[in-house]
């Protein structure tokens, strides 16, 4: 449970991380909240050999409404998102992540930078359709979409010398939300989590909805299927019974101690339904 021996340095600028990074190659590793890596290089599945620090960094921490847009700084802590309710499901997500002493520590952008699709917030980014800024030397950034943002198990876009800078979300005035994930205990990482998002017609009808799964795949996905067979139909019981049958289409889960691939499947469906009777009332 100790660390391997590794260099520390907390720089004051994005500029200046960029150039750390830059220096030490791939064996550099940036730290934000830390509650992600840091069990990983105690249990030595990690080893960098240096980690920057960004909690020196100006401009990387808050939430503002742009453009029709919420801005969230990647350093943003789960605590500060979880008391937004004017965020909606990103709130809401943030508030069941762990215990409050990991939401005190852990960050938003953290949490997507390192791709886990155990976690609560990229299934919310997938879902919601966010995107990330990535800043590399320079200052050069480009936008990367929520979508093609996650490529692998722990693995993403961003390049080993670029810092995540921003996170972009659209704001859904009009959408209700609905967050359920199924852990054996609540400081757990979730053997499933389902977000829904449902725009209702003016006669009450399914203008529009998403899904997306955490810890169903090597990613976080949209269940397209069900998205499918919802959108344009009536959010009733039977309507939302049916759409969420299709819950496990085109999902990989990952079998390990917690739960078999079927059972998640099966989880997924159950919690699918019950995502968007609630995302459906509120």
């Amino acid at each position: 449970m100790i660390p391997d021996r590794f260099d520390y340095a907390a720089p004051a600028s994005v500029e200046e991380a960029v150039g750390l990074l830059a220096q030490g190659g791939e064996d550099a590793k940036l730290l934000a909240g830390g509650h992600s890596l840091l069990p990983l290089m105690k249990l030595r599945l990690a080893a960098p050999s240096l980690l920057v620090d960004l909690r020196r960094v100006d401009g990387l921490r808050g939430v503002a409404r742009e453009d029709g847009s919420w801005r969230i700084g990647p350093m943003t802590r789960h605590a500060d998102l979880q008391v937004r309710e004017d965020l909606g499901i990103v709130a809401a997500a943030a508030a069941r992540i762990a215990d409050q002493q990991v939401r005190n520590r852990g960050t938003i952008g953290g949490s997507l930078a390192h791709g886990d699709p155990a976690s609560d917030l990229p299934a919310v980014v997938v879902a919601m359709e966010g995107s990330v800024t990535a800043t590399a030397a320079a200052g050069a950034t480009r936008e990367i979409a929520a979508a093609d943002l996650f490529q692998d198990y722990l693995t993403t876009a961003l390049q080993p010398t670029e810092v995540l800078t921003d996170v972009r979300l659209p704001v859904l005035d009009g959408w209700g939300h609905g967050y359920q994930k199924f852990t054996r205990r609540a400081e757990d990482w979730a053997m499933v989590g389902v977000v829904a998002l449902v725009k209702k017609a003016a006669d009450g009808s399914c203008e529009d909805v998403r899904v997306a799964y955490t810890n169903m795949a090597s990613t976080p996905i949209r269940a397209t299927a069900v998205e499918a067979a919802l959108r344009g139909g009536g959010l009733d019981g039977a309507a939302i019974d049916a759409a969420a049958a299709h819950a496990d289409e085109g999902t990989d889960p990952p079998a390990d101690l917690n739960a078999s691939a079927d059972y998640k499947r099966h989880l997924a469906r159950v919690l699918t339904a019950r995502a968007l009777r609630e995302a459906a009332s509120s």
